[in-house]
């Protein structure tokens, strides 16, 4: 039998009525494709757990922390298959643990291994549409782990990716993928269709529509996605897996500007430039699974050079203890730390056949009085990171230099 996931995010569940209008757009796609679905908690109702927790304890155990903010997504999966079968569509809830999500042991930043689809085909087979809670998982010991922020994004792509579905769609509070921020760049053009690699980049480099895991899974898996709106009718955004020609590349050399504001850079000063120095500096934080980001190392000098890297900002205070209890032996002569700092990203794949994007880009910055401290580039992608202050303008001065509002 084809199938469609459909995944709906907080806002889209976030009352009654809502819940109500979301069983009949999951009434409406069982016409196209057997639906499966998965769902958020309801809007704020993740952030008023983890505000508990910290009520609580200022630094909640890891387990407790993932069994209690997993709760949301249990309420809204069996309010949703409770609205679903009022207006005659079979349906029933399921936790993650109910269908062996199985994933790695790292609270809150958990990674699925594999899905056992037996009750989901069970459902399916016996008619009940399956609504699926997002975001968490379990493991081998049977403990409830989380996916992170935007986790449910990845649920709902691997579970399209186990079945073999048609599509993948995300219903969200926007209509679309836009070319920035509407809320920074109210002239932002709502995009009808983007490369999973363009994705990929946004979505990693801030761009808030979809999980960069997610993404991540849908390349992987060939699974198609299309993001749209819960509240407006509309096609939305498909985010293809094929490649545009060429003649769309000429006419688009840059697709969209994302931007992070929640940025921390850390500097080691005066490092002894020695083989195996950045492995010595960033392996005990990626064993934290903690992601790194921009990394400069600079021309040593009298044998010493400065090593710089970014993070995000909720992991300041884990990277400061790596610093402070693991890196002790480390010879340097100073650790500097800037929590006011940003990161804006052009990111297309025309790049690929244009020159001189970056020099339009640090010209027009210039122009802004913006000043750059770091810059790493790839082949469809130029990341600029400057004052966390500065990321507003630098967007709406970049979004205007490459014309993306027409």
């Amino acid at each position: 039998m084809k199938t469609i996931v459909l995944k709906f995010g907080g806002t889209s569940v976030g009352s009654i009525e809502r819940i109500s209008a979301v069983a009949k757009i999951i009434r409406e796609a069982k016409k196209e494709a057997f639906p499966i679905v998965v769902v958020s908690a309801m809007s704020g109702e993740t952030d008023r757990l983890i505000n508990l927790a910290n009520e609580i304890h200022e630094n909640p155990p890891k387990r407790e922390f993932d069994a209690l903010i997993s709760t949301g997504e249990k309420v809204s999966a069996a309010l949703l298959a409770m609205s679903l079968n009022k207006i005659d569509v079979p349906s029933k809830s399921y936790s993650a643990a109910q269908i062996s999500m199985r994933t790695t042991s790292q609270f809150s930043k958990a990674k699925i291994i594999n899905i056992d689809f037996t009750r989901i085909e069970e459902a399916i087979q016996n008619n009940f549409v399956p609504v699926i809670t997002g975001f968490q998982g379990i493991t081998d010991d049977g403990d409830v782990t989380t996916l992170g922020r935007g986790g449910s994004d990845t649920t709902a792509v691997a579970l399209a990716a186990a079945m073999k579905s048609l599509r993948c769609d995300i219903y969200t509070d926007v209509d679309g993928i836009y070319t920035t921020d509407p809320n920074v760049v109210p002239e932002a053009k709502k995009l009808d269709r983007i490369t999973m690699e363009e994705m990929l980049e946004l979505s990693g480099q801030g761009a808030k529509v979809m999980q960069v895991r997610a993404v991540e899974f849908a390349n992987k898996y060939k699974v198609p996605v299309r993001v749209l709106s819960s509240f407006t009718s509309g096609a939305g955004t498909l985010i293809s897996l094929e490649e545009p020609d060429m003649d769309t590349m000429e006419k688009a050399v840059v697709s969209g500007i994302a931007f992070q504001k929640d940025q921390s850079k850390f500097t080691f000063q005066g490092v002894k430039d020695s083989p195996g120095i950045a492995s010595s500096i960033l392996g005990p934080i990626a064993a934290e699974g903690i992601e790194v980001d921009v990394i400069i190392q600079n021309i040593s000098n009298d044998g010493k050079t400065d090593f710089t890297f970014t993070v995000s900002s909720t992991d300041r205070k884990t990277v400061e203890a790596i610093c402070n209890d693991q890196l002790q032996d480390l010879d340097y002569d100073n650790l500097l730390i800037d929590n006011n700092v940003g990161k804006v990203s052009i990111v297309g794949v025309g790049m690929r056949t244009h020159a001189g994007i970056a020099s339009r880009a640090f010209q027009a910055l210039a122009r802004a009085s913006i000043n750059i401290s770091m810059i790493s580039t790839s082949e469809i992608k130029i990341t600029l990171v400057i004052n966390v202050d500065d990321v507003n303008n630098a967007v709406q001065v970049l979004h205007s230099e490459f014309e993306l509002e027409k």
